[in-house]
């Protein structure tokens, strides 16, 4: 079974949706429970919709539920796959009690200090986790000066001691081929605001997860709404799930 449908088969309840939010960056969905909740996600766009709108049915989507949403996942179009993820985040039932507030870029230069580490995705902190690492790479499908392109990952990734996965290789499905190249006695850390807060995850070789926990919806919305990129949306809590040590 590939990780999407783990995922999608460990969810437990369900809801109406009150609000599906696709914003400049990122796509947030609201389910109609007390208190809302609300899960985030990259708004992932491709290039071109010469093949048909990104989400068929946009403006229809109040009719389905959470689930019916999150299911959205499995989607070719990385639009409408991040609607899906969106849901699942608001479906999950986060245990915060097994979470701490850390940022992934401590969790990331603590585990990686004098070792070599692969970033997929080029987040803010790369430059700090490049003075403490005895080698950093940064995987990039649009790279920047010093970046490594996403299609050498193979060269890449074996040679790691410590991982970091970008959350939005679930939602491009490159995820299962990712994990595929990390050796298995290297650290993965899965990080970002799609990164799902769930256990489900430890049993597909990631060892932690930093994500999102939205306690504030208004200001959450209000923010996508406006073309807020991550640092700039407030009402969220930055946690991190780990596994147990591996023996």
């Amino acid at each position: 079974m590939n990780t999407i449908e783990a995922l999608l088969g460990s969810l437990q309840g369900d809801a109406r949706v009150a609000q599906v939010l696709v914003g400049a960056f990122w796509t947030a969905v609201v389910l109609d429970t007390d208190p809302p909740r609300c899960g985030l996600a990259s708004a992932l766009r491709g290039e071109t919709h010469d093949e048909g709108p990104p989400v068929p049915d946009a403006g229809r989507l109040l009719k389905r539920s959470g689930r019916e949403l999150a299911m959205l996942l499995r989607s070719s179009s990385t639009l409408e796959a991040s609607i899906g993820m969106a849901a699942f985040n608001a479906l999950l039932d986060v245990d915060e009690a097994a979470c701490t507030e850390v940022n992934a870029e401590e969790v990331i230069v603590e585990r990686g200090a004098g070792r070599r580490v692969a970033i997929v995705g080029h987040f803010p902190f790369v430059e700090r986790v490049r003075r403490a690492a005895a080698t950093c790479w940064v995987v990039e499908q649009h790279p920047r000066l010093g970046d490594i392109p996403a299609e050498r990952a193979a060269e890449v990734l074996p040679q790691a001691d410590v991982v970091a996965l970008t959350g939005t290789s679930l939602t491009n499905h490159t995820f299962d081929d990712l994990i595929g190249l990390c050796r298995p006695d290297a650290f993965v850390i899965l990080l970002g605001g799609s990164a799902p807060l769930t256990p489900v995850l430890f049993d597909y070789r990631v060892d932690a997860v930093a994500g999102t926990l939205v306690v504030d919806v208004p200001a959450v919305l209000r923010a996508v709404s406006q073309g807020a990129t991550f640092p700039q949306i407030p009402g969220k809590r930055l946690l991190t799930m780990m596994r147990e040590e591996r023996s």
